[in-house]
């Protein structure tokens, strides 16, 4: 389940390459990091729902956002592109 909901998400984020603006291209290439990272995390546990991916990105995020490692526009960007990939990989 967890490496179909990764590759649902990542298939959203490569469909948007063509129309996005910059900063939705740097959410979404910052997003596909996280994601990534996130999920190699969870293939070594025992949950691999989607709420758990959506967690570990969250964690991921938060810890990036303490370290400064993202401007308050940039991190409303971030955390409103993460949710809305979240709602359109779990339909």
């Amino acid at each position: 389940m967890i490496a179909e909901y990764e590759s649902r998400i990542l298939a959203l984020i490569d469909d948007m390459v063509e129309h996005a603006s910059d900063d939705e291209l740097f959410a979404s290439g910052y997003l596909r990091g996280h994601l990534t990272l996130a999920v190699a995390e969870l293939e070594a546990g025992d949950d691999h729902s989607a709420e758990a991916v959506y967690g570990q990105v969250a964690q991921s995020l938060e810890k990036a956002i303490q370290a400064g490692e993202l401007n308050p526009r940039d991190q409303a960007l971030v955390l409103g592109m993460w949710d809305t990939l979240f709602q359109k990989a779990k339909v």
